[in-house]
């Protein structure tokens, strides 16, 4: 018996995504497949005291999606609930544990060495599970499990990361109860693709998920869409790290959808970058069933925009909202303020093209987080080393360390930098700002954009409202 966890206890709760197709091919494999949401349970302890203290299971596989909630200043951390979990595991079954999930390929290593946990997986699961339980029960020869890290005589032994080139998973979503999400949390997710070619210099999806884009095949795209619908679920948002990447499988996915008639049963939100993005694309987005677009703009500065490695220009930004509304879909700019040579100047400039071009909402986010093997972070790391910590903040003591939550603003911005963005802002409540000051974010507010624990959005999702949270976040704005 394979048993598998999800930890992800947020609000609004979010479907465990990766473990709907893990367990999936697991079970297309042959193997007892039981999954024990911690997110649904009452009572964690209790419910985890069910599952575990009986015979027969052969491997415990927990899902850790993220490490922390990467906004500044609040830096909630999970780690120390998922060292709680595993601990509370181990009284209540000597099983091996696996960890896999986004948040755990990205701290691998010191995730494995924190919690003592036997195994991870770094990058896909849904082969590298099947392989362990294989190996589990056979030979034992973990050097054969990909993307497998494991704790050995000289340490931490680790295989490449499970980056198949041919991205392959189960079509049918019936392990995680997706209409339980729904209700709850307003939306579930899907994903065409994995993996980003793209070299932003703060993210760390590449990391995660690999440099080059693994593609899913369109129709199975499809029939995935057509099973959720037929269980009720009609509102999805992808899981890609950008759906227009690359743009001809972008527009392949939204004919096989036109094609289908799925169109107008489904409605569904995307995360893109506005390059490439043109009438055509915003066109068939539309027909496919698309009713909103979250791009990644980052900034309208140009400095700023080599800074980050990005490849458009705030005209396209300007285009990418036009197109939008001629095509009748909901427009969100994210934007990333306060990374290296970023000034007061700058952001004006920024804050104030947005304002221009006018998005149904923008979301100011301030601060860069920091992860290990990004461009950005290794900049920093040796500004640090030469003595120089300007620009860090963090809510922990003694030496800096990635692994936990820290974040770089630059220091031009003074010493106020959420109070300059917030005067910058001037009210406008298209705008949703990380905070306004390095006191803890408050979950009260509409203008709130940190999704953990959002009271107004959990309330809105109860009422019925559906969609992308910055969608239903800007209807309660306006």
């Amino acid at each position: 018996m394979l048993v598998l966890v999800n930890t992800n206890r947020m609000s609004p709760p979010i479907g465990p995504l990766g473990l709907d197709y893990v367990a999936g091919s697991a079970a297309q494999a042959g193997i007892d497949v039981e999954l024990l949401d911690l997110c649904r349970a009452d009572d964690s302890d209790k419910a985890m005291e069910s599952c575990f203290s009986r015979c027969g299971v052969e491997l415990i596989g927990i899902s850790f999606r993220n490490s922390d909630d990467c906004m500044w200043p609040s830096g909630d951390w999970f780690i120390g609930e998922l060292k709680r979990t595993v601990g509370r595991i181990r009284e209540l079954n000597d099983a091996p544990i696996v960890v896999g999930g986004v948040g755990f390929s990205v701290f691998a290593k010191p995730i494995i060495e924190c919690t003592g946990v036997d195994f991870g997986i770094r990058g896909d699961g849904e082969q590298a599970v099947v392989e362990l339980v294989r190996q589990l029960r056979g030979g034992r020869d973990f050097a054969k499990v990909p993307g497998l890290l494991w704790q050995s005589d000289d340490g931490i032994a680790a295989n490449p990361p499970s980056w198949p080139q041919r991205l392959c998973v189960p079509t049918g979503r019936d392990f995680v109860d997706n209409p339980w999400y729904f209700e709850r949390g307003g939306q579930c997710g899907i994903e065409t693709k994995r993996g980003c070619s793209l070299n932003c210099i703060y993210c760390a999806d590449a990391i995660a998920k690999g440099s080059v884009s693994r593609l899913r095949e369109p129709s199975e795209v499809a029939d995935e869409v057509e099973f959720l619908l037929a269980q009720g679920v009609d509102v999805l948002h992808t899981c890609d790290s950008e759906f227009n990447i690359p743009g001809e499988h972008a527009l392949a996915v939204c004919d096989e959808l036109i094609r289908r008639g799925l169109g107008g049963k489904a409605r569904w939100y995307t995360y893109m970058t506005p390059q490439p993005f043109n009438a055509e694309m915003a066109s068939k987005l539309a027909r496919a069933g698309c009713v909103g677009i979250n791009f990644t703009g980052d900034s309208a500065c140009s400095l700023m925009l080599r800074t980050y490695c990005k490849g458009h220009t705030a005209e396209d930004l300007a285009s990418a909202v036009k197109l939008c509304r001629a095509n009748g879909m909901a427009v969100m700019i994210d934007l990333l303020l306060g990374g290296p040579g970023e000034t007061a100047q700058t952001v004006r400039q920024t804050i104030d093209f947005i304002k221009r071009i006018n998005p149904d909402c923008a979301g100011a986010t301030l601060g860069v987080r920091l992860y290990p093997g990004t461009g950005i972070s290794e900049t920093v790391s040796r500004q640090i080393a030469a003595g120089d910590d300007s620009g860090i903040h963090r809510r922990y003591d003694g030496p800096v360390d990635l692994f936990k939550p820290t974040f770089y603003i630059s220091p031009s911005l003074g010493d106020d930098p959420a109070g300059l963005v917030t005067e910058l802002i001037g009210g406008d409540k298209r705008f949703f700002t990380s905070a306004k000051s390095d006191e803890p974010e408050p979950r009260d507010e509409p203008a709130g954009y940190n999704y953990n624990e959002n009271r107004v959005l959990v309330e809105a999702i109860r009422n019925g409202a559906r969609g992308a949270y910055w969608d239903i976040l800007r209807r309660l704005n306006t």
